[in-house]
């Protein structure tokens, strides 16, 4: 371990950290140009093939960058996507920023780290960083804005030139270091641990743009939500949400364990989409009217109405099953499709009944900030379960890519152990430590 590194784990102050080096090398999960291809044909390809945890080199920093000392980072689909180089190889996302000049062209290497999610403490900050010192203890947001366009003015995520850290860039948060945009970082919690926090910034922001915020959903209290993947990264922080809006959470599992998970966490209504004949297997597409007419007659059984929004990030399984499902000038909200980009759905339900479909696409930097607000004041807490070391990252991915986890998976980067971070710990006493770790107890027990 490098000096710098060693001087953070001990608890160093500002002024040794900005005394000491960055090193010349560091370790970083990555991706290889070179690998591209190597799942053509593969039935099954096992990112574990293509994700490589090794020494890279340290970046050039940006006047409007810092460098910050990643002590927990977690895993999200889209560094799945990354490393089976499908839809496409994100290494032509690198390609393309790399174009403009400048410090861009710094993106575009044999290699790129992933990850989009980090906390650590901020080692290095760029000649232009107003508002954030080393010793700085913060999450980073995966929105990569680009301040120069105008529509990020109006909406961080309206620029055209934005992008996903750590997925459409390099340097990501899977590593001992990360580089990002001083307009990235969110300050910690502090009653949180470093896994924790790592743990939230993707998935908790784009869950409260999707649902709270004016960009989204806007819901309010006695709304019906309809929550897909309930149990995962996203669904389980959105079924928080709506309880926390006062709404009524309508959560969807596929399988007994996660009903029971649901159950346990206090979601509303719980449907198992095999009730309504909707299997793993299920395309989603040829029969989705009978399943939004099945899902809608359970849904008004419980609730004597139908929902008002539904909360998509499945995708072709089940577009066209929420499209059917949400009432008269109801809303489909979504921000994924990890089941398939290319969405069917009968127009007559839509168009004819005045629903409305919104993207969204993680969150600008006011939704991160009153995200991170939620999880200070204890009406949010982690939905983290598993939690792998570095080195053992391709692991944690293949976890992910198999759906065999449940709520989010978390990996220390510098860390030493779990655990570690807290510096309220009067908060997080109050908050309940019992409460903020409740979702450890659905780890998995498996390493596929």
């Amino acid at each position: 371990m490098d000096i710098l590194a060693e001087a953070v784990l001990s608890g160093a102050s500002p002024e040794e950290l900005g005394a000491l080096p960055l090193p010349d090398l560091f370790p970083a999960a990555h991706l290889r140009a070179s690998d591209v291809g190597i799942f053509d044909g593969d039935a099954d390809p096992d990112v574990r093939r293509s994700l490589h945890v090794g020494p890279v080199p340290m970046p050039r920093l940006a006047p409007d960058e810092v460098v910050v000392a990643v002590m927990a980072s977690s895993i999200n689909y889209n560094t799945v996507w990354s490393a089976m180089f499908k839809p496409i190889s994100t290494f032509t996302a690198l390609n393309r920023l790399a174009r403009q000049g400048g410090y861009a062209a710094r993106h575009d290497l044999p290699h790129q780290i992933v990850g989009s999610d980090a906390a650590g403490v901020v080692v290095r900050v760029g000649d232009g960083v107003r508002h954030w010192n080393v010793g700085d203890h913060v999450m980073v947001s995966p929105a990569y804005v680009d301040d120069q366009e105008p529509g990020a003015h109006d909406d961080g995520m309206m620029g055209p030139g934005g992008r996903a850290w750590g997925y459409e860039t390099n340097f990501g948060g899977l590593a001992h270091y990360t580089v990002a945009r001083a307009s990235q970082l969110v300050p910690k919690p502090p009653h949180l641990t470093w896994e924790e926090a790592a743990s939230i910034t993707l998935c908790a922001g784009t869950a409260y743009r999707m649902l709270v915020g004016h960009h989204g959903a806007q819901i309010k209290q006695g709304d019906v939500v309809l929550v897909w993947g309930a149990t995962g990264g996203l669904g389980g922080f959105a079924v928080q949400m709506v309880k926390n809006g006062g709404g009524i959470a309508v959560g969807v599992v596929s399988s007994d364990r996660k009903a029971q998970i649901l159950r346990e966490q206090g979601c509303d209504v719980i449907i198992d989409r095999r009730e309504i004949g909707m299997g793993d297997d299920s395309d989603g597409t040829a029969d989705a009217i009978e399943y939004g007419k099945r899902l809608g007659r359970r849904i008004r059984a419980e609730l004597g109405e139908d929902p008002r929004v539904a909360f998509d990030y499945v995708g072709r399984a089940t577009f066209g099953t929420s499209v059917h499902v949400v009432r008269r000038g109801g809303i489909v909200v979504t921000c994924g499709s990890s089941t398939g980009y290319q969405h069917q759905y009968d127009n007559r339900y839509l168009w004819m009944n005045l629903k409305r479909v919104i993207g969204s696409h993680i969150a600008n930097l006011q939704e991160q900030f009153d995200t991170a607000r939620l999880f200070r004041q204890g009406g949010l807490v982690p939905i983290l379960t598993d939690v792998f070391p570095l080195e053992e990252t391709g692991e944690a991915l293949r976890l992910v890519q198999t759906n065999r986890h449940i709520g989010k998976v978390g990996v220390l980067c510098l860390a030493p152990a779990e655990g570690l971070g807290v510096t309220d710990p009067d908060a997080r006493a109050r908050i309940g430590a019992e409460r903020l770790t409740s979702w450890r107890r659905y780890a998995s027990t498996a390493r596929v």
